[in-house]
This record gives structure tokens, C-alpha cells and sequence, in this order.
């Protein structure tokens, strides 16, 4: 079973790593479907992370949000996305990568409780009320590098156009986020399993700009099967969002990363790993929030890396 649960990048990765064994163990948590106690989980969370491939193949991460209930499953066997087509923000991928019979990638995260569920499949239906998703794979994940914020309020979509701005270098107030970052959503695929999101954290200034195109990021360890490095291995295509959470706003960058394996780290900033990856950026997108939302700091998580 473990054979057919990876694919090659996965396994390369898995193999450099000496980890294969505990990726064989680990597999275990995957299902076809989302487990009874999750689906309670998933219908009170207010937003929902979202992997999606555009027209041109480049990968976007994007998050969602709405009332708590706009996510649900009956089944198990498929999620129902309720976001009304005037809801919708015109200027995300999401909701024009978002056609029937293609992969998308979910991870229903809960900051406050670092909680977290992740979800890989193919859209069954998009229209006016919303999308349905048929699942393919879904399993938990550790709580392990989320930092606990809280949200208070979570307002009605604005419903006046927004500005956005958009770019292909890393510049100005652009940089400000990325330096800030204590908190990123990353979206990567591959050919045969699909796509998918998931997250990474650590101490502002985890994330590192190695020049106006490049973002260095620390992996750290984790449940050893490497699904995000392992799609960037076999594909190399991407998609990072990240939430500025004081200044109402959200990033998107798409490009290609690349696995950096037995690394020099001297300040121990990949918590043991000595494994990074690099992203290069294509291009990016960066607009306000569809909702006026309010998060407080609760703290750090007590598993990121000193350095």
C-alpha cells in the first residue's frame, strides 16, 4: 500500500532524507475520505486554504473565507464550498482555475487550536452557489510550526472594487510582508497525484529574500513523507499566499522551487534538517482581503527553531 500511496519525488525525497521507513508508518493516516470526527472540524472553519493550476500550468495558493458552514461534507466523500459567484474575488486564480475536473488541493487549517486537515481532489461542479470537490486523499497533520492566532470578527465581503497590485520582482512594501512572515501557505503538484496546499511557519524572518526574485525557506522536520517537497522535486512548480494579518491584505506568488538537500547551517535555522527549499518568483499578486477580518496574536508555536 505504501508503494502506491507515494509517488517518485515523494520517495526521492523520503530516501535522501533516511526517512522512508517513517513515511511507510505514516502512511497509514491516509483515506479516501474525510474521517467522521474531521467533518465537524471542517464545517465550523471560517476560512480554507486552496492549491490550484491556471490555464498556463503556473500553481496559485489562495485562501478563502465565509461564515462558518460555507465548508462542508455529507459523506465524506466529496466538500461543498458555498461562495456565491458575487462573493467571489475577481482578482484570486482560484475561481478562474477552478473548472470542472480539475485538481485542487485543500488544507482546512484552525490557527487558534492549530489544528489542521488536509484534502487533495478534483472539482465535480463550480457555479453560481459554490463548487463541490470529489476527494481523492485526505489525512491530518501535526500541529507542529502553526502560530496561534485568533479571529474576532469576520465582516461581510466588500463588495466595491478593490485595488490590486501586481508585479514579477520582490520590492518596497512587497518585501515588508515577505520579511514579516511568520506564517506562509504553499501550493504544489503532480502530474498523477494532483494538487496540493499545505502549510509552514516559524520566527519572523524565517522566510529569507535572497534577492528581488528569490525566497529562501527552511524545512523543518516533519511526518517524513514530504508531499510539498516531494511534488517540487518531481515538478518543480509552485505557488506561495501569505496572510498580512495587521495589514488586511494577502500575497500570492507563483514560480518554481527547488530542493536543497545537506546544506550548510551553522545557526541551526533548519531545526536539524539542513534541508531548504528555494522559490523563484514569476510573478505575484497582492490585493486586500474580501472580508475585514480582526486576528489577535495568541503566540509562537513552541516547535519552531531558535535561529
Amino acid at each position: 500500500m505504501s508503494d502506491m500511496a507515494f509517488h517518485d519525488g515523494e520517495r526521492k525525497v523520503q530516501a535522501l532524507a533516511g526517512e522512508t521507513a517513517i513515511a511507510n508508518r505514516n502512511v497509514a493516516m491516509l483515506s479516501d475520505t474525510v474521517i467522521g470526527g474531521a467533518r465537524p472540524f471542517i464545517a465550523k472553519q471560517s476560512m480554507a486554504v486552496l492549491a490550484s493550476t491556471d490555464a498556463e500550468g503556473a500553481m496559485w495558493a489562495s485562501v478563502v473565507f465565509g461564515e462558518p458552514g460555507f465548508l462542508h461534507t455529507h459523506d465524506g466523500r466529496s466538500i461543498t464550498i458555498d461562495v456565491a459567484r458575487e462573493d467571489r474575488d475577481a482578482a484570486d486564480p482560484i475561481w478562474h482555475n477552478m473548472t470542472a475536473g480539475a485538481d485542487v488541493g485543500m488544507l482546512f487549517i484552525e490557527l487558534s487550536s492549530r489544528r489542521r486537515y488536509r484534502v487533495n481532489g478534483t472539482v465535480l461542479r463550480i457555479d453560481a452557489r459554490g463548487a463541490e470537490v470529489a476527494i481523492h486523499e485526505a489525512y491530518p497533520n501535526c500541529p507542529k510550526y502553526i502560530q496561534r492566532r485568533q479571529l474576532h470578527q469576520l465582516e461581510e465581503p466588500r463588495r466595491p472594487a478593490r485595488e490590486v497590485a501586481e508585479g514579477t520582482v520582490l520590492r518596497g512594501g512587497v518585501t515588508d510582508i515577505v520579511a514579516r512572515a511568520d506564517t506562509l501557505f504553499v501550493a504544489s503538484r503532480h502530474a498523477e497525484a494532483g494538487a496540493d496546499a499545505s502549510h509552514r511557519g516559524g520566527r519572523p524572518g524565517f522566510v529569507k529574500l535572497v534577492d528581488e526574485r528569490t525566497l529562501r525557506i527552511p524545512d523543518y522536520p516533519g511526518n517524513s513523507m514530504f508531499n510539498t517537497l516531494g511534488n517540487i522535486e518531481a515538478d518543480g512548480r509552485a505557488g506561495i499566499c501569505i496572510l498580512d494579518f495587521n495589514g488586511g491584505q494577502v500575497l500570492q506568488l507563483t514560480g518554481t522551487a527547488a530542493v536543497l538537500t545537506d546544506q550548510d547551517d551553522p545557526r541551526g535555522e533548519t531545526g536539524g534538517t539542513r534541508r531548504f527549499w528555494e522559490f523563484t518568483v514569476n510573478r505575484w499578486i497582492l490585493r486586500a482581503l474580501p472580508c475585514t477580518m480582526e486576528w489577535q496574536y495568541v503566540d509562537a508555536s513552541p516547535f519552531n527553531p531558535v535561529a
